[in-house]
């Protein structure tokens, strides 16, 4: 079962991984000259000229835009944490409902496992393919930003690391909701909803104290890039938060779908 889903998936990672690939190396081949010639400096200028709130949103209070590896900080990571998130959640929405529309779950019915093997199998692979997505990227960034500029490896390879805790608790969310439907096409709409909507909650807490609780309802929290930045280090509390939320929802999702009946 893991091999027939390791095939299936292959295409949509290789879609999906290879598009950051390229805006990635492109941005890379870009940047220097878009910073040459005291460009950075001005950048610089220019960005402080923004509002306190919108610059702590970004961390670009705390990274600079002079090089690559600053943008990669600020606006880099936002992006990533964003296409990674919506690639985990779609996966997680559509990895059991797809084979109800496309009609293969007589398949699946014949085969010698039982419904909750069958299940465990999808997410293992699901797993496997958005940690694959997440080490891809990460070692391009090391590799492209050493060839570039002389980067903090360290900072970098844990920057690397975050996107992890609020990807697979958007993937095991996705695959909770699926349970509740049988239209894929549903799912795929508030997939993207959900992600866009907890990054906004995201960006909102850090407007002020008066919304910082809005916190506690984005799963880009448990990304906690700014700290990472700040203190060269990840903080054990955000990694326990995301295994905890993930196994709850995961654990959720097969009894859900051990009653579902399927179409």
């Amino acid at each position: 079962m893991q091999k027939r889903e390791l095939r299936v998936n292959l295409k949509g990672f290789l879609i999906w991984t290879g598009i950051m690939l390229v805006l990635l190396l492109l941005i890379y081949l870009v940047y220097p000259s878009i910073v040459g010639d005291d460009n950075g400096s001005k950048i610089d200028e220019m960005v402080k000229a923004f509002p306190p709130e919108i610059l702590k949103a970004f961390n670009m209070d705390i990274a600079g835009l002079d090089t690559a590896f600053g943008w990669l900080k600020s606006e880099g990571f936002v992006f990533l944490y964003l296409i990674i998130g919506i690639y985990s959640c779609l996966l997680g929405s559509t990895i059991l409902l797809k084979e109800e529309s496309e009609k293969t779950i007589e398949y699946m019915a014949s085969l010698p496992i039982t419904r909750r093997k069958a299940a465990i199998d999808k997410i293992i692979v699901s797993l496997f393919y958005i940690l694959a997505m997440i080490v891809a990227l990460g070692v391009f960034n090391v590799i492209a930003l050493n060839i570039t500029e002389d980067p903090d490896t360290m900072q970098l390879v844990l920057l690397s690391i975050t996107p992890v805790y609020p990807a697979v608790v958007l993937f095991a969310l996705g695959l909770f909701l699926s349970t509740f439907t049988h239209k894929t096409k549903k799912m795929l709409g508030i997939s993207i909803g959900l992600v866009f909507a907890a990054y906004i909650l995201s960006v909102i807490s850090e407007m002020g104290a008066s919304v910082e609780g809005f916190k506690y309802l984005s799963v880009f929290t448990l990304a906690d890039s700014r700290w990472v930045i700040t203190n060269s280090e990840l903080r054990p509390v955000y990694p326990l938060i995301s295994l905890a939320l993930f196994a709850i929802l995961i654990i959720l999702s097969l009894v859900r779908y051990q009653k579902k009946e399927l179409v």
